[in-house]
């Protein structure tokens, strides 16, 4: 049976899917992994983890499926992720991750200094944040020389996949405008003065869209995996980008809203927008770009009270659906990681207001649920202001399987949400692209006929004035707070 392979490496695991000609999945596999927090503010993993999960997962799918024909192979992965390898491969260093790892302060505001704001958002399209990867390269430099004088390539977790399958040293634009400052959004290439200065010697990688196929599965890459030698695989992109690719939420006017360990939204436009507190980003296709945003926590934060107070998630959205709008009487920041949009807040952390011996851990799961659909509300408001035309927005993730979660975010934001039939996110699309790629019995698929929309999700109007009450309070709350919880910030990372 003619089929695609699509594998994405994300924050807490790395999923494949086996996918036919008509969209069906014919089969999925998983591996969970950790990544490492050796400092406060320091996020990172052993890139050498992505290749042998992709190896196990791949070996295990075709295993279970040995009339499968693989045509093509997607592959997608979090970011912007900064590994750094040798001549021979081999990563100096773990990877540091996107911006959740927040170590490269010092590096940020010296680059900023040097470069200044309006040039940077000028040539990159954004200021500089924890998101930024040409910032954390920097860091590496300054802050391990032993481990930058090995430095001679640059990945992330898809194009290092498409590197161990190929041979093939590439990668995405949209990755590519994500190592900030070192990308010319508006040219779409490199930068080269300000690679020379930030990121020499590190050979910058040729650059391709996420579509385009970065090669074919080479001899020592077939024996490894069980896919055969002479598989074209594409070159991949950032696993938010390719989820919204699995629900075709990349046109002009969509907005991306993905349930995951992280929350992440993506506004596709035709034009580039700049704003301070969002990230300006090239699209996964010529001609978009994207203004994108994201919590850095959400499934993180549900799953830290699911291990804290022992329960399962069945019991906690039970309880929480019986606290009820409010949380009663509860109000949390979910900046337990800081937060990335739009507040671009490192030193940002938790705050729980309003509790009292009356309440329980329902009451505290709510207020986790409404606590990220504020902050979603909180970027979309964002986006609006610096000109982004949302007309259609679509849910993708994990935590689309909870009807509750998603109910919480439509009334927090008055909006309605289209949740598709298939909810499993990058790994899809990224089997979507592979497909596209190369055609299905010679005829490109569409996403609509793959991943129709199951299920509309309408706001209550009911809870709407209970909640701009609820929103307002949370603003000022971060507002209120900020002081203090910088000071035990400090303290935090001294200790």
């Amino acid at each position: 049976m003619r089929c695609t392979l699509g594998v994405d490496v994300g924050t807490s695991s790395t999923k494949g899917v086996l996918v036919d000609v008509e969209g069906s999945i014919l089969g999925t596999a998983t591996r969970a992994h950790d990544v490492d927090r050796p400092h406060t503010g320091w996020v990172e993993m052993d890139g050498r983890v992505w290749w042998q999960e992709f190896v196990a997962i791949t070996r295990e799918l075709l295993s279970a499926h040995p009339d499968a024909e693989v045509a093509a192979v997607g592959v997608s992965g979090m970011g912007p992720c900064i590994l750094l390898a040798d001549e021979n491969d081999e990563p100096v260093r773990p990877a540091i991750l996107y911006g959740v790892d927040t170590r490269a302060a010092a590096q940020i505001a010296r680059m900023t200094a040097e470069l200044g704001d309006g040039e940077i958002a000028r040539i990159g399209g954004s200021v500089l944040t924890s998101q930024a990867g040409g910032p954390k390269i920097a860091w590496v430099a300054d802050e391990e020389p032993q481990h930058w004088s090995q430095a001679a390539r640059l990945f992330m977790p898809a194009s290092w996949l498409a590197r161990k399958l190929t041979g093939a040293y590439v990668l995405d634009h949209q990755s590519a405008s994500q190592v900030s400052p070192l990308y010319d959004i508006e040219n779409e290439r490199w930068h080269e003065p300000w690679w020379s200065r930030f990121a020499a010697p590190v050979e910058p990688p040729p650059l391709a869209w996420a579509g385009d196929v970065a090669g074919a599965v080479t001899a020592v890459a077939a024996e490894v995996t069980g896919i055969p030698e002479g598989v074209p695989v594409i070159t991949g992109t950032i696993d938010a980008w390719t989820e919204a690719v699995s629900v075709g939420a990349h046109g002009v006017g969509d907005l991306m809203l993905m349930y995951g360990t992280t929350m992440f939204l993506i506004a596709t436009g035709a034009e580039t927008l700049r704003t301070p507190s969002m990230w300006t980003t090239a699209g996964a296709f010529p001609g978009t770009r994207n203004l994108a945003g994201g919590l850095s926590t959400s499934g993180a934060l549900t799953a830290w009270l699911k291990d804290l107070t022992e329960a399962d998630y069945t019991q906690l959205l039970a309880e929480a659906a019986e606290s009820g709008v409010g949380a009663r009487g509860l109000l949390m920041l979910p900046y337990f990681a800081g937060e990335r949009t739009p507040i671009q807040d490192p030193d940002a952390r938790g705050v729980i207001a309003g509790l009292t011996l009356r309440h329980g851990r329902g009451d505290l799961y709510r207020a986790a649920l409404e606590a990220t659909a504020l902050g979603v509300r909180h970027n979309i408001e964002t986006m609006r202001r610096a000109g982004a035309d949302i007309r259609r927005i679509v849910a993708v993730g994990g935590g689309t399987q909870g009807r509750l979660w998603l109910q919480i975010v439509s009334d927090v934001t008055g909006l309605v949400q289209e949740v598709p039939a298939t909810t499993i996110g990058a790994s899809y699309g990224a089997a979507f692209l592979a497909a596209s790629a190369v055609g299905a019995d010679g005829h490109a698929p569409r996403i609509e006929q793959w991943n129709p929309v199951a299920e509309r999700i309408e706001p209550d109007p009911d809870a709407r004035t209970a909640y701009d009450a609820l929103y307002d309070r949370y603003l000022r709350l971060y507002a209120g707070t900020k002081d203090v919880v910088h000071e035990l910030a400090a303290e935090q990372r001294g200790s």
